[in-house]
């Protein structure tokens, strides 16, 4: 009996004491982009970095190549219990394929949190902390393509990212679908390619498009590596004062074209603000200060009050959602690339 008192004293000293080095030490997470070598994501790296000294942990910033990025991920979120992580944040871009690895994952105890780019059944997924609302991303793109082509429309094509990516599915999905509302009855979407998230291939589909479509006023693009590369083929073609471009990219990489006419209107948000957002809320989680359950708030910082709903587009979802969106053109764009 004493030997069995003993030892269970001996076990609760020694929890104890890993307890405490765990809150001494926080939280080992993993930060995994859908791949490394983009600035929106060495921007979210930034954010996450800055909430890190607030809160303390330790973050991993790893992540696949682009040519690689679905196996890739499904490896490192595989990987992870092995790697002694206490909490995975992933940009989704190998869609319901990561949905086992990630299951085992939360399993093993781990927290999984999503940003930018969800888990389409959320298997495996905790949270999701959504950039901007995603049933209003199409009509800020139909908008932005109306105000560029004006009251007369004409022909369009979008160039998508990569065709694995939940949010780029989704957000073409949500232009598509805005488009039917009578105030866009002028816009004539003739195609959908994607550019497989590098600039070479959307150079090349952009390209495509103009061959293809004589005709064409506009390339939308839902993606800063389409948005540059399309603005880019239209400058190297001499074509900007017929074609456009429009879409969601970032100030910095698209200063030249804003000013040339060649890209006069294109929104995004902070991934700064996402990272910080991301790496705040699931610190909060790894360390059991919040749970991931409906009606859940909280205060994430300097990014304020959220609250944890649940996700309308995806039915076992759970989200937050950061916003705004920033509407970029000349009058703006220059101060928020350098920024």
């Amino acid at each position: 009996m004493k030997r069995h008192l003993f030892a269970a004293i001996a076990a609760s000293i020694s929890m104890s004491m890993l307890t405490g080095a765990y809150a001494e030490q926080g939280p080992k997470m993993m930060l995994l982009p859908k791949f490394l070598g983009i600035l929106p994501f060495d921007q979210t790296h930034k954010g996450a970095e800055e909430a890190a000294k607030e809160l303390g942990g330790e973050i991993k910033y790893v992540g696949p190549t682009a040519e690689n990025s679905v196996a890739g991920q499904i490896e490192f979120v595989s990987n992870a219990k092995t790697q002694g992580v206490n909490a995975i944040m992933i940009a989704n871009n190998a869609g319901d394929q990561i949905a086992p690895s990630a299951k085992a994952a939360k399993d093993a105890g781990i927290k999984v949190v999503t940003w930018d780019s969800p888990i389409p059944s959320a298997v495996g997924e905790d949270l999701f902390i959504a950039d901007v609302d995603f049933g209003k991303i199409g009509v800020v793109l139909a908008d932005m393509a109306l105000h560029t082509l004006g009251p007369e429309g004409g022909e369009f094509a979008i160039i998508g990212g990569s065709p694995n990516a939940p949010n780029q599915r989704a957000w073409i999905a949500s232009m598509k679908e805005a488009i039917k509302q009578p105030k866009y009855s002028k816009l004539k979407l003739m195609d959908v390619v994607y550019g497989n998230d590098t600039s070479e291939t959307s150079y090349n589909q952009a390209q495509a498009l103009l061959d293809k479509y004589p005709n064409l006023k506009l390339i939308e693009a839902p993606n800063n590596i389409g948005l540059a590369a399309a603005a880019k083929a239209l400058q190297d073609e001499g074509v900007c004062g017929k074609v456009k471009v429009s879409g969601l990219g970032i100030p910095a990489e698209m200063v030249a074209y804003t000013k040339s006419g060649c890209a006069p209107e294109f929104a995004f948000w902070s991934f700064t603000d996402l990272g910080y957002l991301t790496y705040y809320t699931t610190y909060l989680l790894a360390t059991g200060k919040i749970k991931a359950v409906e009606g859940q708030t909280f205060k994430a910082g300097r990014m304020g009050q959220y609250t944890i709903t649940k996700d309308p587009d995806r039915k076992a979802g759970l989200r937050i959602v950061m916003g705004p969106f920033t509407i970029y053109n000349k009058t703006n764009v220059e101060a928020a690339a350098r920024q």
